[in-house]
């Protein structure tokens, strides 16, 4: 079959020497690819500069992209082609719009001015003690992949922080059902380690454990045979 894979954490200019990142390594990613890969599967995958990756394979082509809004072109580009889509990146939320000293943001009447300003310089200056940062939101790309092929199994990812295993699996079946997913990994940050990646592979009426990136990815694998 022919699969598209994102992979890495994505991230949002502040100006040409900061940025806002999501600090995601690939590795997850890299390791699906790689059992995708050894099962004679062709795939897409989609990263990021930073994040870790596969070695060269016939059956591989890596795109790399800097934020979401790469992101989103690439994927709107690219997910008619594929019959799969595991949608691992940790894709930023927001992206910055404007950075000021606290003095000028204190001094406007309107706060919502500032939606529609640019920063201008190259490096934004340090000088000021205290800065304010406005962020826009940023789509969310994988509500937006049934829209483009209506008949690509969807994998998504859900990730939250210290939440019971109902309360994660319950926010997994609501993404699941908004986005028309067949699937969703649900992972929750505190039971990720060097040594363990536990997570639940969610689908409508049932899921399944797994306790390492192997297991998800092998777990995935088993998964996609049943699209075939």
């Amino acid at each position: 079959m022919k699969i598209l894979v994102t992979s890495g954490g994505t991230s949002e200019k502040i100006d040409r020497v900061r940025s806002i990142t999501n600090h995601s390594s690939g590795k997850l990613g890299k390791i699906i690819t790689e059992t995708l890969l050894k099962a004679g599967h062709e795939v897409c995958l989609i990263t990021t500069l930073q994040a870790v990756k596969p070695v060269s394979h016939p059956n591989l082509r890596i795109i790399e992209i800097k934020n979401t809004a790469d992101l989103l072109q690439v994927m709107k580009d690219k997910v008619m082609d594929y019959q799969v889509l595991i949608h691992s990146m940790a894709v930023s939320d927001y992206t910055p719009v404007y950075m000021a000293g606290f003095d000028e943001i204190e001094s406007s009447q309107d706060l919502t001015e500032f939606l529609d300003k640019k920063n201008q310089e190259t490096k934004i200056s340090s000088k000021e003690d205290v800065q304010v940062l406005f962020l826009k939101k940023n789509p969310k790309i994988i509500s937006l992949v049934k829209e483009w092929n209506p008949n690509i199994h969807l994998i998504g990812f859900k990730l939250l922080v210290d939440v019971s295993q109902e309360h994660l699996i319950q926010i997994a079946r609501e993404s699941l059902e908004k986005n028309q997913a067949d699937l969703i990994v649900a992972n929750d940050l505190t039971q990720i380690s060097s040594e363990q990646h536990k997570a639940y592979l969610v689908e409508k009426n049932s899921f399944q454990t797994a306790m390492s990136k192997h297991e998800i990815a092998d777990l995935l694998l088993e998964k996609i045979k049943s699209y075939d």
